[in-house]
Parts: C-alpha cells; structure tokens; sequence
C-alpha cells in the first residue's frame, strides 16, 4: 500500500523516512500542536511552497530546465483565484473559474514558451524566461483595474473558509473549530495530493524520458524521443502545478499582490529549496521548504533569544543582532552546499549506502 502511494520511491534512509513522517504528522496537526495565528501562517505557507517547490524541481532537477519563470505560473494561479473572487463574489464557483481560468493561462504560455525557446542553449532559456516573468510583473503592477497594481486585491473568501464561520460548537484542545481550520486542512490536504501526483509522474516512464533527457538530451533525441516534446509538457505540468499553488496560497492570504506571488525573491527561495533538499528528487523539495520557510520565520526570534543570552559580550551579541538574520541565513546555505553537495536527502541516502 505505501509502496504504491508513494509510486515505489521509498525515502530509502531512515533518517530521512522520520523526517518525512515528522513533517506530515507534524502540518497535520500542526493547528492543535502550535496554537496561534502565527504558526497556523507558516504551516499554512510551508505547504503552498513545498507543492512550489517539487514542482520546480521536476523542471530543474528531473529535466535539466532552468526557468526564471516559474513565478509567473505561481501568480497566474493566484490572481486567477484574486480576481474571479473580487469580480463574482465570495462564491466556489468563483473559486472554480479561478482556478480553471488560471490553469488554462499558465498551460498556454508554457506551451508557447516551450515550443519557442526550449530549443535553445540552457542559459538562453533562462535568460527568455526571466525577461518574460519581469514583464509579467510589471504587466500585473500596472493593469491597476484588474489586479490592483502595487497594491494588489482584497478579497472575501467563500463563508465555509472564514474565521466567522463556525464548524462546530466549543473548542478542541483549545482551538476554535472554525472556517480557518477548515481552510488550513483544504490547503493541507490538496497540497499532499498534488506531492503525490508528481511522486507518481516523475517515477513514471514518462519520468524516465525526462531523466534520460537531462542525463543527455542528444542521445535521447537518437533513439527516437522528441526531446523538445518531452520538455513542453514537463513545462506544461509544471506550470499547471505552480498555478495550483498559487490559488491555494490566494485561498489562505484572502489578499494577492505582486510581492507576495510574483517577486524575483520568491524564484530564488524556491531555488534555494531545492537546492538545499537535493535536485531531482521531489522529497528534497518537501525538506527545503519547511527548512527554508522555518528559517524566514523564526530565525530572527532564535536570533533575538542569542542576543539577550550574549548581552555581556558586546561583539558577540552585536553579531547575534535579530537584523542580522539574513546574514546567517547566507552562512547558513554555504555550509548546507558545502558539507552537502548532493543536497539533505542526497546525503542521507549516500550516507545509508556507505
């Protein structure tokens, strides 16, 4: 049974087996574990970013793609969802159009991004796709009427997924059961399904191709694979997976704007969560998303506890200073790709092997 949920891609460590059991165990429940509006926030982002980041990396680490574009698809989804709930009212129908309307725009522009730009040089493509997301960007910064410009939408959200709805009387481990749990669990589950349906591609013969692809797209295209198909539709999924994510992040903020779905800083976070959980495997990216967004989140609050507990050594707790946060976050990535060079579950599978 796990064996097939998983498309036969056991953890293959054990210490990388608890860590995925942690992590699923511990966003279930996390609502009832870690109280507050906070926490529910990062476990909520955590999963919107961990389907971001999986579905990146089936470009980068399954297929050789690097595209500067993928927050593009990310937005498109949430402005989908943004603009059809602002304009049809607080309804799952307007849901419903949003998110179709979102999938059917990310696919097109994949698939004409792919048909036009994937037959060339690597570093070309990157270049083509990151002209066409900062177009994107400035696009949806200025179509004030319809996205809202600088200052993006607000939105209600369906009444089943607001905080005014009430899922049952009283509490439960004194949590309010409420549109808001509803809301995390409908982020949380649609978020395991689509980890699972990637698992399920990329373990399938059409994830082999991609591999095949990657390894030497040349050779590939010999024995009779259309090279250039293979990584359209890759782009195709991945896209259309990012657009998801997006409207699961619409669905939970109730607020779109262009810093928080289309900014340059999100495409480098994603790049660092796969990079730091390991290319080419989809449970790298489930562990650099809760790493990275963790850090984002409470770095700066470990930060602050170092500095009050070095307020003796004026250098050192001047070192330790909560500002300073982004400074050990960069530290902290050096030391991952240098005593990691493969990636967290690269190095725990090496390391099983050994």
């Amino acid at each position: 049974m796990l064996r097939a949920l998983l498309s036969d891609d056991l953890p293959r460590s054990r210490w990388l087996a608890l860590a995925l059991l942690a992590i699923l165990v511990g966003l279930a429940v996390a609502p009832f574990l870690f109280p507050g509006a906070k926490s529910l926030n990062v476990a909520a982002k955590i999963c919107v970013f961990i389907v971001l980041a999986a579905s990146f990396d089936l470009l980068l680490g399954y297929t050789g793609i690097v595209s500067f574009a993928h927050t593009m698809f990310f937005g498109i989804g949430a402005y989908g969802v943004a603009i059809a709930l602002s304009r049809m009212g607080a309804g799952w129908d307007a849901v419903l159009v949003g998110v179709v309307a979102g999938l059917a725009v990310a696919i097109v522009l994949a698939v004409l991004i792919g048909l036009f730009s994937l037959r060339v040089r690597t570093i070309f493509f990157a270049m083509i796709t990151l002209a066409i997301a900062s177009a994107f960007a400035i696009l949806a910064s200025q179509l004030s009427d319809i996205t809202g410009g600088e200052d993006g939408l607000n939105y209600r959200l369906p009444a089943a997924l607001r905080a005014s709805f009430a899922l049952a009387d009283g509490t439960l481990f004194s949590v309010r059961l409420n549109g808001r749990l509803v809301d995390y669990y409908l982020v949380y589950l649609v978020s395991l399904v689509l980890v699972l349906a990637l698992l399920r591609i990329v373990n399938s013969p059409f994830g082999s191709v991609l591999m095949a692809i990657r390894e030497n797209p040349f050779r590939a295209e010999a024995i009779g694979y259309r090279t250039v198909v293979y990584r359209t539709i890759a782009s195709c999924v991945g896209a259309a997976v990012a657009a998801l994510a997006g409207a699961l992040l619409a669905l939970w903020s109730s607020q779109t704007n262009p810093d928080t779905t289309l900014s340059f800083d999100i495409m480098v976070d994603i790049l660092l969560m796969v990079v730091i959980g390991g290319m080419g495997t989809i449970y790298g990216a489930v562990i650099g998303a809760v790493l990275l967004v963790f850090a984002q989140n409470y770095l700066q609050d470990l930060l602050a506890i170092a500095n009050k507990a070095l307020a003796g050594v004026p250098l050192l707790a001047n070192l330790f200073h909560p500002d300073r946060w982004l400074l050990w976050l960069g530290v902290a990535f050096v030391l991952c790709v240098y005593f990691f060079p493969t990636g967290i579950v690269g190095k725990l599978r090496q390391l099983r092997k050994e």
